[in-house]
């Protein structure tokens, strides 16, 4: 996963709920709009999916060696929610915030170095 020959320093979590019965739409619509485009910056990224009766959560972890770049891909402020063309649409409530955190470390096969 490490890209450009960057170590990861900085993960940044977004979290998005959608009604269960949209969740394969919207997976497929996010992976295009959103994660081909966050592929190109990040030095990697992860999406997960936890599938619940009525409703489904996707879970986007995006890699970055520091704050200046992950702003120089989401804006100014790398902390501000950049919501998807679509995100409306799809979601059952707009995201407000996204989650910053420093990696530590990574222990097993993370494919990080």
């Amino acid at each position: 996963m490490q890209a450009h020959g960057k170590q990861p320093n900085i993960a940044r979590i977004w979290r998005g709920r959608v009604r269960r019965e949209r969740a394969d739409e919207y997976e497929a619509y996010n992976y295009e709009a959103g994660i081909k485009p966050l592929m190109k910056k990040a030095i990697g990224v992860q999406t997960l999916r936890e599938d619940h009766a009525g409703e489904s959560e996707f879970v986007t972890i995006s890699y970055w060696e520091s704050l200046s770049d992950m702003a120089a891909f989401t804006g100014a402020d790398p902390t501000d929610v950049h919501h998807l063309e679509r995100d409306a649409e799809f979601l059952i409530e707009l995201p407000k915030a996204v989650q910053i955190l420093n990696v530590r470390s990574s222990h097993g096969h993370t494919g990080f170095a």
